[in-house]
């Protein structure tokens, strides 16, 4: 792209850093906000500026919140006793979206993969294990993706929490092997979740 206007391709550059975004869409989203008002541009990129310096993580899941503790963990109307652990703050949004888990999360900040350098030492796994033990649960129920690295996060966890007298679960396969958890659709993910199977027979099956 050739531009007459050094502003402009250093927006659009900016913007094409974003995951997903091209520099012809880049371009795009640029030019439409040439075509705002001032004061339309200014709210979105203070709103944007907002976010990012004042976003705050859960103290206790460590999902994204406006104050220290998120508004499903501090909800008393929520299952305290039930802990849906995901990979990420996507696949919160993507179970709420289903309305059909009334429990809380702990998300974990990804998986176990060596191949891209993760061990279980980068993860939020300590923090989970501290929980279980100062915190009265019944059920961990392991909401990740169905692949080889979801695998053997669950088993690596499921081992740390042998010794604890709680019920672990992880979702139904009703997701393809090898898909992403953010991409189901909201049915698929409701009956994986109602459908959940005891993590030891998950692992003995090899499924």
């Amino acid at each position: 792209m050739v531009f007459s206007s050094s502003l402009l391709e250093n927006a659009v550059n900016e913007f094409a850093r974003l995951p997903g975004i091209g520099k012809k869409t880049a371009l795009r989203l640029v030019l439409h906000l040439i075509k705002q008002d001032a004061n339309s541009v200014t709210q979105f990129s203070d709103i944007i500026s907002k976010m990012r310096n004042e976003i705050k993580f859960c103290n206790r899941c460590h999902n994204i919140s406006d104050a220290p503790l998120c508004n499903i963990c501090s909800n008393t109307m929520r299952k305290q006793e039930m802990i849906c652990v995901v990979e990420n703050i996507r696949d919160v949004i993507a179970i709420e979206s289903t309305q059909q888990f009334n429990g809380i999360y702990h998300v974990l900040g990804g998986i176990i993969s060596p191949l891209d350098g993760i061990g279980p030492e980068q993860l939020m796994i300590d923090s989970l294990v501290e929980r279980i033990h100062k915190e009265d649960i019944e059920e961990i129920i392991f909401a990740l993706s169905p692949n080889i690295q979801g695998d053997t996060t669950i088993y690596y966890i499921s081992r740390k929490l042998k010794t604890f007298p709680i019920k672990i679960t992880t979702i139904a396969r009703g997701i393809a092997f090898g898909g992403e958890l953010e991409y189901a659709d909201e049915m698929t993910l409701a009956k994986s979740i109602s459908n959940r199977i005891p993590v030891e027979n998950f692992i003995v099956s090899g499924n």
